[in-house]
């Protein structure tokens, strides 16, 4: 998907990939920002069950405030592709924070 637009938004690379889909960084050509896209794969948008959770999650997020929750820009289809625009957060994974022995309990 590199070197792909997604209405306005352009793919400039790919972020992680997960049980519900595949995380993009890019950016928007509208604001002229960097966001988060997260897409639903096209096997999963045949799925309504998977359909209707992914839709969910992103009104979940977008109903919460808080600043360690990422803000949700956008909802939406296009090309048959199912997406969330979401704030981009440059950093570390939590997969690199937390490496391979877990965390310690205090």
């Amino acid at each position: 998907m590199m070197e792909r637009t997604i209405l306005h938004y352009q793919i400039v690379e790919t972020l992680g990939r997960g049980g519900m889909g595949v995380v993009y960084k890019a950016r928007d050509t509208h604001l002229g920002r960097f966001v988060a896209i997260k897409v639903l794969p096209p096997e999963k948008v045949a799925d309504p069950v998977r359909k209707r959770r992914f839709v969910q999650e992103a009104k979940a997020a977008f109903a919460l405030n808080h600043p360690n929750i990422v803000h949700i820009y956008d909802i939406a289809e296009a090309d048959g592709i199912q997406f969330i625009a979401m704030e981009y957060v440059p950093g570390k994974t939590l997969g690199q924070m937390i490496g391979r022995k877990g965390l310690r309990l205090k």
